[in-house]
C-alpha cells in the first residue's frame, strides 16, 4: 500500500494547498515512507544490531526482513548501487511483492536510471493486483521519464585525473648497482629514488549508430613532472577514434590511436596504432576476450638524443582473456598475450614478449579492491654490442599490484553527493631477472590518484 498512500497524502495536500506536485516529488517522497511501511518487520531484527554486513547478506540471501533492512541501510549511506542490486534481488526472489517493486522504482529514479526503472514500470503494468491510483502515478513517471531520456545524437564527457607516484627506483637500477657496458663492468650510479606528479584532461564525445553499435571520439593531454630527474618531464596528446557493435554473441570494437609524447631533454616519439578487440559470454558467469593491435613508434633525433630513431619499430599483439564472476562479491579474471617488436637497429631493440595475467577482484560495499600478478618473458633477437656483445638479452619480470578504489563521498557526502570523485590507492612490486646484470633489478612504487568524469551535455 506504500505508493498508495503516498498518493493519496499528495491528493489531500493538492486539495489543502492547491498545489501540483510531480511525481518525482511524490517519489523522493515515497523512498522516505515506503521504506517505513514495508519494512517495519525488519526493525524486529536485533535491535543491537545497528549495521548489517555484507557477510550476513550471502548468508540469508532470502531473509526478506534482514534484505530489506540491509537495501534500507545502504540507500541511506547513499550507496544506490548497493540498494539496487539487494532490491532486485529480492525481487526476482518475491516476483509477486508490488511494494518490493515500488521501492525498487522509486530508488531508480532517485538514482538517475531511468533505462532500469522504464523496464519495472513495464514489470508493474502488466500485473493485474495493482490500484488504479499506483498504476496512473507509475504511467506519469514513465511519461516523465521518456521526456527526460529522449536520446540526443552526440554526448560530450570530460575526464580530469591527477596523481603522484613514490618510486624507489626511477631507473630500473640493478641489485648490485653494477652494469655492463661495451662488454666491460661498470657502475650504475644513477638515482633511484624519486617523485613523480601527473594530470590528465580527456574530452569524448559518443554517438549511437543504429541500435546497437556506438562511435566514441576521444582527445586527451597528460603532463608528468618528476620531482629529481626533471630531465625524463614530458606531456603527451592523444587521439583515439573507436566503434563498438555487435555481430551475433560477438561484441566487437575496432579502434585507431595517434599519440605524440613531447620530452624536455629526448627526442620527440609519436605512435600510430590500431586494432580490434572482442569478446562474447557463455552464461551469466563467463566471458572470453581477445584481441589484436598493430603499432608503429618513431622516434625523432634531437643533440640531447642522437640514436632515438634506431627504436623506431613496428609492432604486433595479440590478446586472449576469460573473466568470471563468483557472485557479487569476487570476479577473477586471466590473460594470455604476445607481442613481437621489430626496431630499425635489431641489436637490443627486437624482441618477442610472452604475458601470463591473473586479477582478482573484490566489491566490497566499503571499496574495490583489486589484486594482480603478471609474468612477462622477454626474448631478443640479436646481442647488443653496445652493451655485451657476447650474451643476447633474456629476462623474465614479475609485477604485482594491489588497487583500491573509493570515493569522496563515503568520506565527505556533502562534497561528492553522487559518488562520482575516486580515489586510487596502489601499490606495485616488479622484480626482473635477467641474464645481463643491467637488467636485474626490484623496484617498488606507491601511488595516490583522483579522477572525475562530467557529462557535459
Amino acid at each position: 500500500m506504500g505508493m498508495q498512500f503516498i498518493i493519496k497524502i499528495n491528493n489531500k495536500l493538492k486539495n489543502l494547498l492547491n498545489i501540483n506536485f510531480s511525481p518525482f516529488i511524490i517519489i523522493v517522497l515515497s523512498v522516505l515512507l515506503i521504506e517505513n511501511l514495508i519494512i517495519p518487520s525488519a526493525n524486529a531484527v536485533d535491535s543491537s544490531n545497528k549495521n548489517i554486513t555484507y557477510m550476513q547478506i550471502l548468508q540469508n540471501p532470502n531473509d526478506l526482513d534482514l534484505n530489506l533492512k540491509y537495501a534500507q541501510q545502504q540507500g541511506k549511506m547513499g550507496n544506490h548501487k548497493q540498494t539496487i542490486s539487494t532490491l532486485e534481488r529480492l525481487n526476482m526472489l518475491y516476483p509477486d511483492n508490488i511494494e518490493i517493486k515500488l521501492y525498487l522504482l522509486s530508488v531508480l529514479v532517485q538514482a538517475d536510471s531511468p533505462e532500469k526503472a522504464i523496464g519495472i514500470i513495464d514489470d508493474i503494468k502488466l500485473r493485474k493486483d495493482v490500484s488504479a491510483e499506483d498504476l496512473e502515478s507509475v504511467i506519469e513517471i514513465e511519461e516523465e521519464l521518456k521526456g527526460r531520456s529522449e536520446p540526443k545524437l552526440w554526448n560530450f564527457y570530460a575526464d580530469i585525473s591527477a596523481g603522484v607516484i613514490h618510486t624507489d627506483n626511477v631507473n630500473s637500477v640493478s641489485k648490485t648497482r653494477k652494469q655492463m657496458s661495451s662488454d666491460s663492468k661498470t657502475g650504475f650510479n644513477t638515482a633511484k629514488h624519486d617523485r613523480t606528479l601527473s594530470g590528465g584532461l580527456g574530452l569524448t564525445a559518443t554517438r549511437s549508430i543504429g541500435e546497437a553499435s556506438s562511435f566514441m571520439i576521444n582527445a586527451s593531454h597528460t603532463k608528468s613532472e618528476q620531482y629529481q630527474e626533471t630531465g625524463d618531464d614530458y606531456e603527451s596528446y592523444g587521439l583515439t577514434l573507436a566503434l563498438d557493435t555487435y555481430v551475433g554473441n560477438q561484441s566487437l570494437s575496432p579502434y585507431l590511436m595517434l599519440s605524440k609524447t613531447d620530452y624536455v631533454d629526448d627526442a620527440d616519439s609519436f605512435s600510430f596504432m590500431y586494432g580490434i578487440g572482442g569478446y562474447f559470454s557463455v552464461g551469466e558467469r563467463n566471458s572470453f576476450s581477445y584481441g589484436y593491435s598493430y603499432s608503429d613508434s618513431k622516434g625523432n633525433h634531437n643533440s640531447s638524443d642522437t640514436t632515438a630513431d634506431q627504436t623506431n619499430a613496428i609492432g604486433h599483439g595479440f590478446t586472449v582473456g576469460h573473466d568470471f564472476i563468483f557472485n557479487e562479491l569476487v570476479s577473477t579474471s586471466i590473460g594470455l598475450g604476445y607481442s613481437d617488436s621489430d626496431a630499425k637497429v635489431d641489436a637490443g631493440n627486437d624482441y618477442e614478449t610472452y604475458d601470463f595475467n591473473l586479477r582478482i577482484n573484490f566489491g566490497f560495499p566499503w571499496a574495490y579492491v583489486s589484486i594482480g600478478d603478471a609474468l612477462s618473458f622477454n626474448d631478443y633477437k640479436k646481442a647488443d654490442t653496445s652493451v655485451d656483445s657476447g650474451r643476447i638479452r633474456s629476462d623474465v619480470t614479475n609485477t604485482f599490484d594491489i588497487i583500491l578504489t573509493k570515493t569522496v563521498g563515503d568520506f565527505f557526502p556533502s562534497l561528492d553527493p553522487n559518488r562520482s570523485i575516486f580515489i586510487n590507492l596502489s601499490y606495485e612490486k616488479v622484480i626482473s631477472e635477467a641474464n645481463i646484470l643491467n637488467y636485474d633489478y626490484i623496484t617498488d612504487s606507491f601511488s595516490l590518484g583522483i579522477s572525475k568524469s562530467l557529462k557535459l551535455n
